[in-house]
């Protein structure tokens, strides 16, 4: 098998460096650490740095095992400092290396905000092209683990603002496996979202050659429900929630097609327009708040695109425009099934 180029950057490795074709049952947290432990041993350009990532194999245990199969000098536990995590990913990378750094928390990125937005995004521009920093960022993030201030953060659409940056997010086991690998070839800045309440949700996961060559690319949305009725657009933690909203709607004689995002920077959009054009009406669904969320540029720029195939106006459904709550209310805070089925009876009122 030939390498193959990835639409907007990127490559899926040669037949050479796959391991054997086979399919298991995975968590979305082993699926990852998979997908570390195979680009690891596929380049030895690639290298972790994070938080107690090493010994401990990370908060999650994603990075379990590996630093006692690549080593110290491979899967790197760096001081608490996320500054310093994201400055010395850039400086590898300029030197050739591609670094996969992982923020321990989505609320402690912010210490490497700047770090991220003034210098990893713009290096690329501002060199004219002439350097390349292929640095993934891998960044647990969303409510519903039941923690504490800062654990349960969804900052996606300050990274979405930034240009120079792309951004993912998978949704279930056999994405975050090939979203990861994808993601560590990519010669642009990645940012790869992980919906930690979803590290466990189990599934199929073909690592066979055939199925990366099939694997759409991670900068694409994908249909995971077909439907007529409305379409409802998620990404991330909310994809099974608007799965179950749509298996709910069936049951009331409405069809609703669900369409996983993947890919928050670039949006794809064509397929977006496409869907709300066939059903005339659409939801977007994300824990973010709603307010200056990703799912406010999106509705606008399909009402823009789409305004005369529209039967009502895209309603958004997302978390509230305040400071994440305390664990005992999170699940009032987190827009869940019944707010997704309100928002798509909201719809068929106009």
């Amino acid at each position: 098998m030939s390498t193959s180029q990835i639409p907007d950057g990127g490559h899926v490795a040669s037949s050479a460096q796959q391991p054997v074709p086979q399919t298991e049952t995975l968590t979305i947290a082993k699926a990852i650490t998979r997908a570390l432990a195979d680009e690891l041993a596929a380049d030895e350009k690639v290298l972790l740095m994070g938080e107690d990532i090493g010994s401990l194999g990370g908060v999650y245990r994603v990075t379990e095992g590996l630093k006692a199969t690549f080593g110290a000098d491979r899967v790197v536990d760096s001081p608490l400092a996320e500054s310093g995590i994201i400055g010395t990913s850039i400086g590898l990378a300029m030197r050739g290396y591609r670094p996969v750094a992982e923020i321990q928390f989505d609320g402690f990125v912010f210490p490497g905000f700047n770090q991220i937005t003034t210098q990893l995004a713009k290096m690329r521009a501002r060199t004219q092209g002439t350097r390349e920093v292929p640095v993934t960022i891998r960044i647990p993030y969303g409510g519903g683990i039941g923690s504490i201030e800062h654990h349960s953060e969804s900052p996606e659409a300050l990274f979405t603002h930034t240009p120079g940056l792309r951004v993912i997010t998978p949704s279930n086991a056999h994405d975050a496996y090939w979203m990861t690998r994808q993601a560590i070839q990519c010669q642009d800045p990645v940012i790869v979202f992980e919906p930690k309440r979803r590290y466990w949700l189990r599934g199929e996961v073909d690592t066979s050659p055939a199925a990366g060559d099939a694997q759409p690319s991670p900068f694409r949305a994908v249909t995971v429900r077909q439907g007529s009725d409305a379409t409802v657009v998620a990404w991330g933690p909310l994809v099974p929630v608007a799965l179950a909203a749509a298996q709910a709607a069936e049951e009331d004689g409405r069809s609703l097609e669900v369409i996983d995002l993947r890919s928050l920077s670039p949006v794809d959009f064509d397929a977006l327009q496409a869907s709300v054009e066939r059903t005339g009406r659409m939801v977007i669904a994300h824990e973010a708040p709603t307010f200056g969320g990703l799912g406010g540029e999106i509705a606008a720029r399909l009402m823009e695109r789409s305004f005369l195939h529209l039967e009502a106006p895209i309603l958004r459904v997302g978390g509230f425009h305040l400071p994440y709550p305390p664990s005992r209310v999170e699940e009032h805070y987190l827009p869940d099934l019944d707010r997704i089925l309100d928002a798509v009876d909201r719809l068929f009122t106009y």
